[in-house]
């Protein structure tokens, strides 16, 4: 056989990088990416073919103690990506302790496939800290092949996608070739909207809130969207409209901004808040907001 393909499923702990280097590996924005822990809640296949191969990588959620239904199954994603890699991206960076869920690192240690461990970020450290943090690692995870680097500058990614090449399974393609992501259009459109969120609002408000899209109508000249905001309380949908509804529309204008430079087209976004107090724990919600496991 002369064509490799297979699953790159990203791991790690929270803002190491993960959605910063799948995003820099595909070449194209698919997972939103801010400076807050569980931005990423879903698992995200980002997929990079070639005439005689096939890359599949997946970003998952940070690595959590979950507290509620939806980071119960933020982790069922993560375990199910170790259990189905054919390359484990094991992603640290050098601000983050070696010990941190060492329960996590336990499992890599023994999975059957090829791991690769990325210290992220090594354009904040000296490089004597970098090799310092080399060592340690190899020490850690002693099977893993290791590659310094930057997500964010690009340091060293072409020697990671090389080593990806290379430890590649044999096999048939698992998508068209022209794929570049198993999720609809709906997510992503739900996705930059959640991403707003996530910029504009601190604590509590942003892990509160979930974005569904009630209706999706794709025309020659106009994308007419209208997504519905989900919060946990009262006080939290008066915070997202804001006073005389100004906080409501500047997330749908920054939404609105990012849509019509990927659609290229002319957009119209209708956005409403509406209060479901146990969301994050309702199976049928969860189920219909893409938790399918």
């Amino acid at each position: 056989m002369d064509h490799k393909a297979g699953f790159v499923n990203i791991i790690g702990n929270p803002n190491v990088g993960k959605s910063t280097l799948m995003n820099m590996l595909v070449g194209e924005k698919l997972s939103i990416i801010t400076s807050k822990a569980q931005t990423t809640r879903h698992r995200i296949q980002g997929i990079v073919s070639g005439e005689n191969f096939q890359i599949i990588y997946s970003d998952t959620p940070g690595i959590l103690n979950p507290h509620y239904k939806l980071q119960e199954k933020m982790l069922r994603f993560i375990d199910i990506a170790l259990e189905d890699a054919d390359i484990l991206l094991y992603i640290t960076d050098v601000k983050e302790k070696y010990d941190k869920n060492k329960q996590y690192l336990d499992r890599i240690n023994r999975a059957d496939v090829p791991i690769i461990l990325v210290i992220n970020k090594i354009d904040l450290e000296q490089e004597q800290e970098v090799e310092r943090l080399v060592q340690l690692w190899r020490e850690v995870l002693p099977k893993a092949w290791i590659v310094p680097a930057s997500a964010l500058k690009g340091n060293n990614l072409t020697a990671l996608y090389e080593k990806i090449l290379e430890l590649l399974p044999e096999s048939p393609p698992y998508y068209p070739h022209d794929a570049l992501t198993n999720k609809s259009e709906r997510f992503f459109v739900s996705e930059i909207i959640r991403e707003k969120i996530f910029m504009q609002y601190k604590k509590e408000v942003p892990y509160s809130t979930e974005v569904l899209i009630e209706e999706f109508k794709d025309q020659e000249n106009l994308l007419s969207i209208r997504a519905t905001i989900y919060v946990l309380r009262r006080s939290q949908k008066a915070i997202i409209i804001g006073a005389g509804g100004e906080a409501i529309k500047k997330i749908g204008m920054q939404a609105r901004e990012e849509l019509e430079q990927l659609y290229e087209k002319k957009v119209f976004l209708d956005l409403y808040v509406k209060v479901h107090k146990e969301w994050r724990d309702k199976e049928g919600f969860l189920k219909s907001s893409g938790y399918n496991i």
